[in-house]
């Protein structure tokens, strides 16, 4: 079988601009063009990884439409953090009549109502532990059982899951299977977070403010000085957050047909104060830097390394728990950890 034909990169950006992913970074092209041969192989697993708010079920719906021999069936989503553990199976599989209390008739599961298209199993790292086996089973086989029934169900259908953080950590904990990680991770496609897009943040906005054309005055041009200020954030929402911006900016826009750094500003309930702890760990980083003569790239890894060694020490057990606390990812304390060398068990006793 011959595969698609070739594109260049901005065929490639024009293709997908029109599936809702906005882009003109070499980042981006890489998984575009993962995603369009992809496409073209509609049986293939696929596992895209990706922070909270970087696009992933828009990219998997993407591949489900471009996919010419399933795109007429059904795009089906399950959100598996939100699922209940004690009606998982019957969600994904079905059940019977009688099954169990309050099984009052037959009901498809999820996997039947995708039978031709694509299911989308979002969030699968929050998949209950008792559930993964009895997912390995369908993938590998294509068949269900619904709660009750004797027979089991074929079902055609093309997998493609997302997860918020890396599984590698997870299957190392135990808290998900190696064996169904190895299923799902047949081919995987990494969606760069907003803070390595910094060149798409022009077109973002604009495509997020004409999302927004039937409730605010149209604009078609984005201001130097809010470019600026916005390559300066960190964006742990990703697209997801510059979209709630940019509406709160349209909200609060009051002229003119170009949005600069006061509409986006002028919302905000109250201007952002440096709090005292962050004074004296500004002037501790920099008496550091003016005493010690080191750079400014290696003060803030070592201020880095200190914190998450603290963290780790004194921090909850789990990478989860001590995410939560930072607020950040698990990705992210995973990578962190990992490269400063330290260790949830034993964190590095080099002195502060």
């Amino acid at each position: 079988m011959s595969g698609p034909t070739p594109l260049l990169d901005t065929e490639l950006y024009s293709l997908f601009a029109k599936l809702g992913i906005v882009t003109s970074s070499a980042a981006m092209a890489r998984v575009l063009r993962q995603a369009w041969k992809a496409a073209y192989l509609s049986d293939i697993t696929l596992l895209i990884e990706g922070e909270t708010g970087t696009g992933k079920q828009v990219l998997a719906q993407g591949i489900h439409i471009l996919d010419q021999r399933r795109r007429a069936k059904a795009f089906v989503t399950v959100h598996c953090g939100t699922v209940s553990e004690s009606l998982a199976e019957s969600e994904l599989f079905g059940h019977e009549r009688g099954a169990f209390s309050g099984a009052v008739g037959v009901r498809r599961g999820l996997f039947q109502a995708a039978h031709g298209g694509t299911i989308f199993l979002d969030d699968v790292n929050d998949l209950p532990l008792n559930l993964q086996p009895k997912l390995l089973d369908v993938l590998q086989r294509g068949m269900v059982r619904p709660v009750g029934a004797d027979k089991e169900t074929p079902v055609d259908v093309r997998v493609i899951s997302a997860c918020n953080q890396a599984l590698e950590p997870l299957v190392e904990e135990k808290r998900f299977r190696e064996d169904l990680y190895h299923r799902l991770n047949v081919v995987k496609l990494a969606l760069p977070p907003l803070r390595e897009r910094k060149s798409d943040l022009r077109g973002l906005v604009l495509a997020c403010a004409a999302r927004h054309r039937a409730i605010y005055e149209p604009v078609n041009a984005v201001d130097a000085d809010l470019i600026d200020f916005l390559e300066r954030q960190p964006f742990p929402g990703n697209v997801r957050e510059l979209e709630h911006g940019v509406e709160r900016a349209l909200f609060g826009k009051t002229e003119g047909n170009s949005l600069n750094l006061a509409d986006w500003t002028s919302t905000l309930a109250t201007a952002i104060k440096p709090s005292e702890w962050a004074r004296e760990a500004a002037s501790a980083l920099w008496h550091g830097i003016f005493e010690q003569g080191i750079s400014y790239d290696i003060a803030l890894q070592e201020v880095e390394r200190q914190l998450f060694e603290i963290a780790a020490r004194r921090g909850p057990h789990t990478r989860r728990e001590l995410a939560s606390c930072l607020k950040t990812s698990e990705r992210t304390v995973y990578e962190k950890l990992r490269s400063h060398k330290l260790s949830r068990s034993a964190p590095s006793q080099r002195s502060a």
